[in-house]
C-alpha cells in the first residue's frame, strides 16, 4: 500500500502574520482620526468630516470587492500555468482564484498611501482660528513637551479607573453592544452570501462578490454622506442624533423582517434534495 502524504504547508503562518500586522496599522486609523477631526475642526463642521471619514471606509471595501471579483476569474497559479492547461471554469466548484494577487496590490497601495502621513505636522491650528506668533509658540515648547510628559504618566495610572467606569457606563455599553450587532449581521452577509448567490443562482464567485459590492456599500456612502450634511445642516445635537439613530435603526430592523417572506426554490442538489438516479 502506498502512503498517503497529507499536505503539511506552513505559509498559512505568513497570511496570518501578514493580517495580524494589517490590522495593527489600521487600528489607529479610527480611534486617533475621529480624535484628530474633534480636536482641529469646529463644532459644526466636525459630524460632516466624520461623515466623509465612514465614508471612505465604505469605498475601501467596494473597491476592494471589485478588485476580489478582478482576482476571482484569474486561476490561483496565474503565470506558472498556461490559459491553454486550464480544464475548469470559473463556476465549477473546484476552480481557485487568485486570492493572492489582491492581497499584494493592496500592499503595494497601503504604503504609497502611507507616504504623505510623514509630512502631516505635529499639531494644527483649530479650524477658524489664526496662527500664533513664532516668537511664543517656540518659548511654549518646553513646557508643552514637560506638560506631555506628565499627561503620559497621569493616563497610565488612571487607565484601569477610566476603563470601569466606561464598563459602568450603560449608555457607553449600549452602544457596544448595538455596533456589535451591526457588524455581525455585516459580516454575516459578507461570508456567507456569496455562497449562497453561487448555490442558489448559480453565479461565479467573480459574479458574487461584484454583485454585494455593487448592490450593498454605495448605499452604505450615500447614508454617511447624507447623515453627516443633515448634522452640519441643521446643527443636530447629541440627543436629537441618538433620536434619529434610533428610528431609523428601527425601521431598518422592520424591512429586514420583510426578507422572511422572499423565499426561493430550492436548487436541486443530488443525493441532498433529489435522487441520483
Amino acid at each position: 500500500t502506498e502512503c498517503e502524504k497529507e499536505p503539511g504547508s506552513l505559509l498559512w503562518v505568513f497570511v496570518m502574520v501578514g493580517n495580524i500586522v494589517r490590522g495593527m496599522g489600521e487600528t489607529p486609523i479610527m480611534p486617533l482620526g475621529i480624535s484628530y477631526l474633534e480636536d482641529f475642526a469646529k463644532a459644526e463642521n466636525s459630524p460632516f468630516y466624520l461623515a466623509c471619514l465612514h465614508t471612505a471606509t465604505v469605498v475601501g471595501p467596494f473597491l476592494g470587492l471589485l478588485l476580489a471579483s478582478f482576482c476571482a476569474e484569474l486561476f490561483v497559479d496565474i503565470g506558472s500555468v498556461g490559459a491553454d492547461e486550464i480544464t475548469i471554469t470559473a463556476t465549477d466548484a473546484r476552480w481557485v482564484g487568485a486570492w493572492w494577487l489582491g492581497i499584494l496590490i493592496c500592499a503595494l497601495l497601503n504604503l504609497l498611501v502611507a507616504i504623505p502621513f510623514w509630512f502631516l505636522p505635529k499639531s494644527l491650528v483649530k479650524e477658524g482660528e489664526t496662527n500664533e506668533p513664532e516668537e511664543t509658540s517656540e518659548k511654549s515648547v518646553a513646557p508643552l513637551q514637560e506638560n506631555d510628559k506628565n499627561e503620559t504618566k497621569q493616563t497610565m495610572y488612571d487607565f484601569i479607573p477610566f476603563l470601569k467606569a466606561l464598563f459602568h457606563n450603560p449608555v457607553y455599553m449600549l452602544f457596544i453592544c448595538i455596533t456589535v450587532l451591526q457588524f455581525s449581521a455585516f459580516d454575516g452577509m459578507i461570508s456567507f452570501m456569496p455562497k449562497y448567490l453561487e448555490q442558489q443562482f448559480g453565479k461565479s464567485a467573480s459574479d458574487a462578490i461584484f454583485l454585494i459590492g455593487v448592490y450593498n456599500l454605495p448605499v452604505l456612502c450615500v447614508g454617511y454622506f447624507s447623515g453627516g450634511l443633515f448634522m452640519k445642516k441643521f446643527k443636530i445635537n447629541v440627543y436629537q442624533a441618538a433620536n434619529i439613530a434610533f428610528w431609523v435603526s428601527l425601521l431598518e430592523y422592520l424591512l429586514y423582517f420583510a426578507a422572511f417572506w422572499t423565499v426561493c426554490d430550492t436548487s436541486p442538489v443530488a443525493g441532498l434534495t433529489v435522487s441520483y438516479q
